[in-house]
């Protein structure tokens, strides 16, 4: 299938958050990182804004969602994608109730069958009759949009292109816009993914520690995909606690660098 991945004008990526599960400072750690005085390393659960032509998209409401949009001076969301549903992900949904109101209808959230299932189960008050008679910012109103890998939709002016990614033995989703991919928590990019990830000016990429692991890239092999996709500018994500800002942006070749909450870019 075609896609065309031309854009008509500028659009931003804000960074809301790019740490691991754990946030970094992690609870309890006192490692220099968790100690560190650059405002870099601290670091919210993953997740991304998208300014786009008719609105503001996020992709996964990480535990963080409040701050990181309070943060940002973000008021108001006007849709929702989820690479997937881990709680690092996805726990932040319930503040979503607070944008209803000024949409005049429920979130549109774009997902996989089995996000939603999630979603319907975990935050199953939602969903039951009795929410219905619930005032405005009760509980999240929700309006589901089913996606898959490989077929782009359309959200707010944008056509969105979700890209299959492993993450360990779970199946996840990246999202290519325009000349922007945001691909994160993976440990394998399918064979059938990486023609869909060429010819990239951005790439934001999943790069966990040094270490290797099980669900995540590490640094070499993060540094690896983004050799053989040749993107003009590469950012690194996820990260945890075991990655100090500078120190390891200085190791990092040219057009390569972390990711940091509070990065902006224009796509």
């Amino acid at each position: 299938m075609a896609v065309d991945f031309s854009a008509a004008k500028p659009r931003q990526l804000i960074v809301l958050g790019s740490g691991t599960s754990t946030g970094v400072p992690v609870i309890g750690c006192e490692c220099p990182v968790c100690r560190s005085d650059d405002p870099r390393n601290s670091r919210t659960r993953c997740s991304v804004l998208l300014r786009l032509p008719l609105g503001n998209l996020l992709i996964d409401t990480s535990p963080e969602m409040r701050l990181q949009l309070v943060r940002e001076r973000v008021g108001v969301v006007h849709a929702i994608a989820y690479t997937h549903h881990h709680v690092d992900h996805l726990f932040g949904l319930d503040d979503a109730r607070m944008f209803p109101t000024k949409l005049g209808g429920p979130v549109p959230i774009y997902c996989e069958g089995e996000t939603e299932e999630t979603i319907r189960r975990v935050f199953h008050y939602a969903f039951e009759e009795r929410a219905l008679g619930f005032p405005a910012g009760g509980v999240p109103k929700l309006a589901f949009e089913r996606i898959g890998p490989g077929v782009p939709f359309e959200v707010l002016g944008q056509s969105v292109l979700p890209i299959r990614l492993d993450h360990g033995r779970f199946k996840v989703l990246g999202f290519r816009v325009g000349d922007l991919a945001y691909c994160t928590d993976v440990s394998q990019i399918p064979d059938e993914s990486w023609p869909l990830l060429e010819g990239l000016d951005t790439l934001i990429l999943d790069a966990l520690r040094v270490e290797p692991h099980p669900t995540h890239f590490n640094l070499e092999q993060a540094l690896a995909a983004i050799g053989r996709l040749k993107p003009r500018r590469a950012y690194l994500t996820h990260l945890s606690h075991t990655l100090d800002h500078a120190a390891t942006e200085a190791t990092l070749p040219p057009r390569v660098a972390l990711a940091y909450d509070g990065l902006s870019l224009e796509f």
